[in-house]
């Protein structure tokens, strides 16, 4: 898909990202299957741009995290679209364990020819080695830990928790290689970029949060405008967004000494309630926006 969107410049590529990438080609011969997560609320902006050049022709399902935070309706679109390339999609709410199931039942199939053809001469059906990768914050620490049956990694609402590519046992016949959350060099796609920071892909810090809180209070005034009223009271929006703060700073209680609205806490109260998923049913990726 092309972007139509404006350009930014926006550099964001540490060296254990650089690091990740450079491993993963060195290890992708050993590879059978990899596991692609993307976060079912921005299902394009949470795509790696060069993860198909990255895993060559590997057995691939994408894993659709966050499925219960997503609008379903728009994420669905993505779903199909992604299922028109032929990738296999399942979607997973990561505090369910029912999905576990069904992304084993389709890497056994995946590896059905392959272990077909083993036993046709005689040998064992191999252990099957995958790769997980995503960006970060995706869940690629909670989706393992399920897999495994008990905390095989750390688990952190915000990206960076892994640092290294680790090979974790998940039983007798799978075996996973877990990566550090990867972004690609260059965050050109403002929106992209605005996205991956509004739903925590990427450190705060990346992007002056102000921007990122009008980016998410416009996109929920467009998309979502009944969370906006039921959340913050906004049931009007005008180019002066100091009036929208004011709002939702006297609603939350953002408030400092002399009852002055507190606009750092009034940022910080948004961003949270995404991380915490206190706002939710929401997708910030429309597919007419990269056609």
């Amino acid at each position: 898909m092309e972007n139509k969107q404006n350009q930014t410049n926006i550099n964001w590529y540490p060296g254990h990202m650089a690091k990740t990438k450079r491993l993963i080609n060195d290890n992708i011969n050993l590879i059978d299957v990899v596991y692609e997560l993307l976060d079912a609320r921005m299902p394009f902006s949470s795509k790696i741009v060069d993860m198909d050049n990255l895993i060559k022709n590997k057995k691939r399902i994408i894993i659709m995290t966050k499925y219960d935070l997503c609008d379903k309706q728009e994420t669905d679109k993505w779903i199909k679209y992604y299922e028109s390339k032929n990738y296999n999609v399942i979607c997973a709410n990561l505090m369910d364990k029912n999905y576990i199931n069904k992304i084993l039942k389709t890497t056994d199939k995946l590896m059905e020819e392959e272990n077909r053809k083993r036993k046709n001469k005689g040998l064992n059906e191999k252990r099957t080695r995958i790769l997980i990768v995503g960006i970060p914050n995706v869940g690629k620490s909670t989706l393992i830990n399920r897999l495994v049956g008990k905390k095989a990694v750390s688990v952190g609402n915000k990206p960076g928790i892994t640092k290294n590519l680790n090979w974790i046992r998940i039983n007798n016949e799978l075996k996973l290689l877990d990566t550090p959350g990867v972004l690609w060099p260059k965050l050109e796609q403002e929106k992209v970029a605005l996205n991956l920071a509004s739903l925590t892909a990427i450190k705060e810090e990346i992007l002056p949060i102000e921007d990122v809180v009008v980016y998410i209070i416009k996109t929920l005034h467009k998309y979502y405008p009944k969370i906006l009223e039921e959340r913050y009271g906004i049931t009007e929006m005008d180019e002066d967004m100091i009036d929208v703060f004011d709002t939702i700073g006297k609603k939350r209680g953002c408030l400092i000494k002399g009852g002055e609205i507190d606009y750092d806490k009034v940022c910080n109260v948004i961003i949270n309630d995404i991380k915490n998923g206190f706002i939710k049913n929401i997708t910030f990726d429309r597919i007419a926006d990269y056609e």
